[in-house]
């Protein structure tokens, strides 16, 4: 049987220039977190196909990679219709939902945790959307109070700034909205409280559909044809800014259910923080589907694989400013006595803390030359028998 050489469709090889980009996008998203004070923690690539299948990851839960039981257990699951038993986790969230009600006495509270990992959905492969892609996950678990909002905010417009400014993108849009204020909007229009999911899931491809598609999709979902207009009319409407906005707003579009709390909250979120990104969720009940004690919880998630499309797309360069690499080319015919002496040279300047390759010279030396400099080789030293090194 032959072989593919190809990956599997929606699943990415990185070239070594795309693996120098992914990790200096790593490296700035950990170092701007880390002075938040955030700590790094891991979770499994596998879930119990219990917690991925419990109702907590919306839409994504139809998207599951899942994993068949082996063995007796398969045998046994053949027959009962119940073949998984875990599955490939599709976010970062539910991991950490586990992960913090099976170590919740190991842990500070607050706890401040940054996660990164990659994840895997069965979604339809685009630009920069993928079946297996990398998520990095913010969350602070055990504070109620807006503090945790803005912090999330902060930290993650600090990230995306570190890393943007790079390209010359030194602004982006912030969107900040609050599900209780959703609630009470969708209450207002006329939509039926046990159908609000539906709604919300609907919205959240706003950016995608536009508000149109938001329309015609709560439509055919078979809504009422006024709900769905006035509930469309309140997105319309001009949003002044300014102290006080969402308070001003909330009781224009929805004052007899207007949630004011959460109102007030986000307007000390948008006061307080001067950014803010797109991904923010907050998920308080969620813990306790794994414990008996529940905890609040929220956190940012960084569309991580679109913003590495954005800066390769405006041809992102790595800086060599203050760095030195170093490559040995060895003449094969002449040079192979002085090895000892290359390697250890090369040696030495590994201990500096420098990069050293050592290479036997190419016979077409030009384009190696140019290939190791384009890799940012800034020093590049041909070894024949008699020269110096």
């Amino acid at each position: 049987m032959k072989f593919i050489a190809t990956p599997v469709k929606g699943m990415n090889d990185f070239l070594p220039e795309d693996m120098r980009l992914r990790s200096h996008v790593l490296q700035v998203i950990r170092n701007t977190y880390r002075t938040f004070g955030f700590d790094e923690i891991e979770t499994p690539a596998m879930e119990h196909i219990e917690n991925l299948t419990g109702k907590m990851g919306g839409e994504n839960e139809k998207l599951i990679f899942k994993v068949m039981k082996r063995g007796r257990e398969l045998e046994k699951g053949l027959l009962s219709g119940e073949i998984a038993d875990s599955g490939l986790r599709y976010d970062l969230t539910v991991p950490l939902a586990r992960y913090y009600a099976s170590h919740r006495s190991e842990l500070p509270s607050p706890m401040k945790a940054l996660q990164i990992g990659n994840v895997w959905r069965a979604d339809r492969p685009q630009k920069g959307r993928f079946r297996q892609f990398t998520q990095c996950d913010i969350d602070i678990i055990g504070d109620s109070s807006a503090m945790a909002e803005i912090e999330l905010i902060t930290a993650t417009c600090g990230a995306l700034s570190a890393i943007f400014s790079e390209v010359g993108i030194d602004a982006f849009t912030v969107h900040v909205n609050d599900r209780r204020i959703l609630k009470s909007m969708a209450l207002t229009a006329g939509f039926p409280e046990d159908r609000f999911d539906d709604v919300f899931i609907t919205l959240d491809k706003l950016d995608k559909i536009g508000p149109d598609g938001v329309k015609e999709s709560l439509l055919e979902q078979g809504f009422e044809a006024e709900a769905v207009e006035r509930y469309t009319q309140m997105f319309k409407q001009e949003v002044e800014t300014g102290q006080d906005a969402c308070v001003r707003f909330c009781e224009a579009a929805c004052h007899e259910t207007a949630d004011q709390a959460a109102a007030r909250n986000v307007d000390l979120i948008l006061q307080t923080a001067s950014a803010g990104v797109r991904e923010h969720v907050r998920y308080d009940e969620m813990i306790g589907r794994f414990s008996d004690q529940d905890a609040p919880a929220c956190g940012f998630s960084i569309g991580f694989e679109r913003i590495v499309t954005i800066l390769r797309d405006l041809k992102w360069q790595e800086s060599t400013a203050g760095t030195e690499k170093w490559a040995f080319l060895v003449d094969e015919k002449s040079a192979m006595g002085r090895l000892a002496e290359v390697f250890a040279k090369a040696a030495d300047l590994r201990g500096q803390g420098l990069c050293v390759t050592v290479q036997p010279l190419r016979k077409n030396a030009r384009f190696q030359v140019e290939t190791l400099e384009k890799n940012g080789y800034t020093k590049i030293c041909k070894v024949f028998a008699d020269n110096v090194l």
